[in-house]
């Protein structure tokens, strides 16, 4: 691996990558949870494969759009999704979890569109719905950082707001949270799946939003132990995943998903026979 990671741009640009989205998709993924919005992210890679198929698209139609990364795509789509469900959650007060399903058809629809205009399935298209080490670019990863020190700046800006909308939205409406803020929290959701396509895979990134904070409810007690312990959980499948899937060339993305499966499974097992101990000694 070291060899590797000596000799290959690439594995260095996973690496890196793949770091920096161990550490931002659990992060935001635990304000999100919290908030049970756990099946956006599901909505908005749908959506996000969406824009990445029109760039292919694109691409196909006329080779000025080929020096395009086709992230920018999927960033663009995932914004204009995310918005969409922002506008919808308010049109169906009553009814707020309709939104995500509504988004998520659109997105499926278009991705089946766009895909079948740009000649179906091609090998790059699956390295993005599956994830891919050796798809990792320069600009993937410059990407990828930019989106990072994005979701960084406003976590710790409106930390405060956010902890309170995700645990009490009547009362952030009784107290006068901006209604700007949600609307830039579901972007930069948007932006945290769209980034994390290329090493987690389009189809599998909401996993990896939400599987280490459900690990990480499970033996804390704080929501800030919850935030810390899911970004451990995070980094160390996608690190975990990463080496595992350059040994045996896997498919990054459900190596990352698989470990952390394990590991929630370990952990229900562990306090199931922790319980029956107690129950025996007492």
């Amino acid at each position: 691996m070291i060899d590797a990671l000596l000799n290959f741009d690439f594995m260095r640009y996973s690496l890196i990558s793949g770091i920096l989205i161990g550490f931002i998709a659990p992060f935001i993924g635990a304000f999100i949870v919290v908030r049970r919005l756990s099946l956006i992210a599901d909505a908005l890679s749908h959506v996000t494969l969406g824009g990445i198929s029109f760039g292919m698209l694109l691409t196909t139609l006329s080779p000025l759009f080929a020096s395009i990364n086709p992230m920018w795509g999927g960033i663009f789509f995932a914004v204009v999704g995310a918005l969409l469900i922002e506008k919808l959650r308010t049109s169906y007060k009553n009814y707020q979890e309709i939104a995500i399903p509504i988004i998520m058809s659109a997105g499926i629809g278009l991705s089946a569109i766009f895909i079948s205009l740009a000649d179906g399935f091609n090998q790059e298209l699956v390295g993005l719905l599956f994830g891919s080490i050796s798809a990792v670019s320069l600009s993937d990863m410059v990407t990828v950082l930019i989106v990072a020190i994005i979701v960084m700046i406003f976590i710790f800006s409106f930390y405060k707001e956010l902890f309170i909308l995700s645990f009490d939205e009547e009362y952030s409406n009784v107290i006068g949270i901006p209604k700007w803020i949600q609307f830039l929290f579901i972007i930069i959701v948007a932006m945290v799946v769209s980034a994390s396509m290329r090493v987690v895979g389009i189809l599998l990134v909401s996993a990896l939003m939400t599987l280490p904070v459900a690990i990480a409810m499970r033996i804390t007690k704080g929501f800030k132990q919850l935030i810390v312990f899911s970004i451990i959980l995070g980094e160390a499948s996608v690190i975990g995943g990463l080496i595992i899937a350059f040994y045996l060339n896997l498919s990054p993305g459900g190596v990352i998903v698989v470990l952390l499966v394990l590991i929630l499974v370990a952990t229900m097992l562990l306090q199931t026979l922790r319980v029956k101990f107690k129950k025996g000694v007492n």
